[in-house]
């Protein structure tokens, strides 16, 4: 086995750390991990398509491997909704992810499912990547700088901008300088995939503990609701204001 198919293998099992952690730490169903999921189950599969491990034909796997190009970076621009901190923020979101599925169909149906087309969409995706996470990523530092929680949330992000730089990286190299050594620009991507995977997994270990933490307040204001109900709303409602504000001023 030389290094290239070496440094493959290692990033295919890094990149399956985290869908497996997301299943088994039960966050699936909670809010925009789904998307997560679904991206790493996509770089995960790009990957094993690149290393060739099954025999599809070369048209069949660049053709697989651009689909899978075109549906990652909606899905992880959809799991950055996570990181919104005012509902305004996440429509903005939400509207930046509409119009780049809106370009994506509309090259498309100019240059089918080519090579143009993958390097039309990329560039743009990575951009917009690349804005929303380094927003994002400044924000959560200063939250887990100030106070000392959400490192959970600080290390996810931290992992979606490195990503994305080197992402970037290989892809300004690949597609604008257009370099013939594209094997030593996959093995940065596999370095790259492997140190934002680690990363994202013990993101996701420390998230994990405090989705449990939210889901237990949320728990005990229900139970408070159940037990003085409208006798005691002006107590409910004021426990109420100590859990938005524990959640927004320490844990977002």
């Amino acid at each position: 086995m030389n290094l290239f198919k070496l440094m493959g293998l290692i990033s295919t099992v890094a990149l399956a750390l985290p869908p497996i952690l997301i299943i088994l730490l039960r966050l699936v169903r909670y809010r925009s991990f789904p998307a997560l999921l679904a991206y790493y189950i996509l770089i995960c599969s790009n990957t094993i398509l690149l290393l060739g491990y099954f025999d599809l034909g070369n048209g069949t796997a660049v053709n697989l491997r651009n689909l899978i190009t075109l549906s990652a970076t909606p899905a992880i621009l959809l799991f950055l909704t996570y990181f919104s901190r005012t509902p305004s923020l996440k429509r903005k979101l939400l509207i930046s992810i509409a119009c780049f599925v809106g370009f994506e169909l509309i090259m498309l149906t100019i240059f089918g499912l080519s090579d143009n087309t993958m390097r039309i969409v990329q560039g743009p995706g990575i951009l917009l990547t690349l804005f929303f996470s380094l927003s994002f990523f400044i924000h959560q530092v200063k939250i887990t700088v100030v106070y000392h929680k959400a490192a959970g949330k600080a290390l996810m992000v931290a992992s979606l901008l490195f990503a994305c730089v080197g992402y970037g990286y290989v892809y300004v190299v690949n597609t604008i300088l257009n370099t013939p050594f594209k094997e030593d620009a996959n093995l940065i991507l596999f370095l790259v995939s492997i140190f934002s995977s680690l990363t994202m997994a013990f993101g996701l270990f420390f998230e994990q503990k405090r989705v449990r933490q939210l889901e237990e307040l949320q728990t005990t204001r229900q139970e408070l609701k159940s037990i003085y109900g409208e006798q005691d709303k002006k107590k409910t409602t004021s426990f109420e204001t100590i859990v938005f504000n524990y959640d927004k001023k320490q844990w977002n």
